[in-house]
């Protein structure tokens, strides 16, 4: 299988760790440089319709409108704004072992009550009185997919409302944002945006009921508020705005753009297929990577062979004591083979 990244990507190591940070395409390298020559000479601040089509480009990728698509720079301040809206005493379910990004905003609250239930079996830990479920789509440390049907229908059953972090999995995994309350998602994996870009998205009922306590300029209905309190906020979830990083985004917009162009649908079909090359691979040597059909492989207690690929120009990770390899649209087969090559010389 070849890259479907064209020559917009030249990595010079062998690069599989998009569950880390994805590769930037050169569109989007070049974007953010021509914004940062502009910003040394005083030619530009930046152009802010560069904004609303990555607000654009985003809505299609996740399958709802752009009037549900907040704008910010990272996950964690977007779990805040939710966790800012709950109730003192709300319970929230998690998963245990969940990515701490989704977990810590509820936690320093203080006054709400955290409760936790193995993955597999969150579904069936929803109960009367949960007021809200959060979970990875994907998890961090293993690649694992949840089983987000039955925690949907399990969370539509008692009345709570649903928080997917989708930072693991937007970008080969299809993205139906609609089915949430609430989708948090960071740029910088999957979806090969630079640093500083990342997506919430509200539905309209929840809407209603997040204050947008970090309101500033870009939260105004106008964008025209520059002194005093915001007298008009947006009507969508635009009031859920972060002030943009305009470098970051010039690149997104090119980034997101360029995964519209693949589609989705190839995208899915090209990681998966070489996530299941590698696993056919990794037990004709003896390995046992966890089963599934999740483009990150992850092998139990295979961790520590990170440093070893790294010194070969294999570029994976060590999480929870799993080799964690991720594929992605730049990958190729004898990015797999590489490491099979690595392993079995060891």
């Amino acid at each position: 299988m070849e890259s479907l990244g064209g020559a917009e990507f030249a990595p010079d190591t062998t690069y599989l760790n998009t569950s880390y940070c994805g590769l930037l395409p050169a569109r989007a390298a070049e974007a953010m440089s021509a914004l940062i020559r502009e910003l040394a000479t005083g030619r530009s601040a930046g152009d802010h319709d560069r904004i609303t089509a990555v607000r654009h480009s985003f809505a299609r990728i996740a399958g709802v409108g752009a009037d549900r698509i907040a704008l910010g720079g990272s996950v964690a301040v977007h779990v805040g704004l939710i966790a800012s809206s709950l109730p003192p005493g709300a319970e929230i379910l998690l998963p245990e072992g969940e990515y701490t990004s989704v977990v810590t905003p509820f936690a320093v609250r203080g006054d709400l009550k955290l409760r936790y239930a193995p993955r597999a079996a969150l579904a069936d830990a929803v109960r009367p009185g949960t007021a809200l479920v959060a979970l990875s789509a994907v998890h961090s440390s293993d690649g694992v997919i949840a089983d987000l049907p039955a925690v949907r229908e399990a969370a539509a059953a008692h009345g709570a409302r649903t928080l997917v972090d989708a930072s693991q999995s937007a970008g080969w995994l299809p993205l139906r944002a609609g089915e949430w309350d609430f989708t948090v998602t960071g740029g910088f994996k999957f979806l090969l945006c630079p640093r500083g870009v990342s997506f919430l998205t509200v539905t309209e009922e929840a809407q209603r009921t997040v204050a947008p306590l970090h309101a500033g300029l870009f939260a105004a209905e106008g964008l025209d508020t520059f002194y005093g309190p915001i007298e008009r906020f947006a009507s969508s979830a635009r009031r859920f705005d972060e002030a943009p990083a305009y470098v970051s985004y010039h690149g997104a917009e090119q980034s997101l753009a360029l995964l519209e162009e693949i589609g989705a649908d190839a995208i899915h079909a090209h990681t998966t297929g070489l996530a299941r090359r590698f696993r056919e691979g990794l037990r004709s040597l003896g390995h046992a990577p966890l089963p599934g059909e999740s483009a990150i492989v992850a092998v139990p207690g295979l961790g520590g062979r990170a440093p070893e690929l790294a010194r070969a120009g294999v570029l994976v990770s060590d999480r929870d004591g799993n080799l964690r390899v991720s594929f992605h649209l730049y990958n190729t087969s004898a990015d797999a083979d590489r490491v099979l090559d690595v392993l079995a010389a060891a």
